[in-house]
């Protein structure tokens, strides 16, 4: 048996909510949105990942594909082996800042929204990692 001290806590404390920089993942692959499908694929592939961030030609984070999304594409009367990551994506975000959104609102937007994953961005738009919803 192990004795464990207990400290009191003080009835008015109010804990700080807990941002999404404290449990993104950062090792998510970023690429470039004028990659290939094709060649996207194949780095998720060699990456053992179902997901890119992809970033434009300046760094800033421009969203993010899943493995199902682009598959999907690949398999319409749209896709040819030049189409481009920024055709699939379409409109820029959505996308969740560090440091001002807690935990529990990157939650409730992702899933209001229907998201599984939500880039997690900067102050300037730069991609820093991946908030996921755990299943």
């Amino acid at each position: 048996m192990t004795l464990v001290q207990m400290q009191p806590r003080p009835a008015n404390a109010n804990p700080v909510p807990r941002t999404v920089d404290t449990a993104m993942e950062a090792a998510v692959p970023q690429v470039c949105d004028d990659m290939t499908v094709e060649v996207a694929l194949a780095v998720m592939d060699s990456a053992r990942t179902d997901l890119l961030l992809v970033c434009d030609e300046d760094g800033l984070c421009t969203g993010l594909v899943t493995q199902a999304q682009l598959t999907a594409f690949r398999d319409t009367a749209a896709y040819t082996d030049h189409v481009r990551l920024r055709a699939v994506l379409g409109d820029r975000g959505p996308f969740t800042s560090t440091f001002r959104t807690t935990m529990a609102e990157a939650e409730h937007a992702m899933r209001y929204r229907g998201l599984d994953a939500l880039p997690v961005v900067d102050d300037q738009g730069s991609a820093l990692g991946v908030l996921a919803l755990a299943r």
